[in-house]
């Protein structure tokens, strides 16, 4: 699990990265989007991935390692708009959405510590093509239960889901580093 955590910390220490720079570029501009929006970006991005797999090509410069880092600063996004509110302008400086990033990372990252003792690093013998179709299915999940106003019966919320989504895509940007 050591191995596991240092991997996790490195792959988000990377989209920390483009986080903390898209930020001084652009400033909190995302916090004028709605919790849909968010799920649809991400959906995107993954989307995107899909087909480049697929298809084994792709005929625009960004790579898949930044796709899946963009789904988890996306889906950090999310939670913190789901805390915060969506906003009517850009109104949280760089340190403020740098906590808040930290913040949704560590949740994410005690969530996967859980189930990684729980499913004993299941991960590790999936394919990132599996991971990119979890992290569709999650994202399906979340525009349902968006779609029922929030509410569910017996599923985790749509928090939970974004969470796994961070880790569906940590656990891609690992497999990516070994190969």
């Amino acid at each position: 699990m050591i191995n596991t955590l240092q991997q996790y910390d490195h792959a988000v220490a990377f989209c920390k990265d483009i986080f903390e720079k898209k930020m001084k570029d652009y400033g909190s501009s995302w916090r004028i989007l709605r919790i849909s929006s968010i799920t649809d970006q991400i959906f995107i991005k993954a989307q995107r991935i899909r087909s480049i797999e697929e298809k084994g090509t792709q005929r625009v410069d960004d790579g898949i390692r930044e796709e899946f880092a963009g789904i988890i600063n996306y889906a950090v996004i999310a939670c913190i708009q789901i805390e915060l509110g969506v906003g009517i302008k850009p109104d949280i400086s760089t340190s403020q959405a740098l906590k808040l990033f930290e913040k949704y990372i560590k949740q994410a990252r005690n969530l996967m510590e859980n189930k990684n003792h729980d499913y004993d690093e299941a991960w590790r013998k999936m394919r990132i093509s599996s991971m990119t179709d979890f992290i569709l299915m999650k994202l399906l999940r979340i525009k349902q239960i968006e779609d029922n106003g929030g509410e569910t019966l017996i599923s985790e919320g749509i928090e939970a889901n974004y969470c796994d989504i961070i880790n569906y895509a940590v656990f891609a940007l690992i497999m990516m580093e070994k190969n």
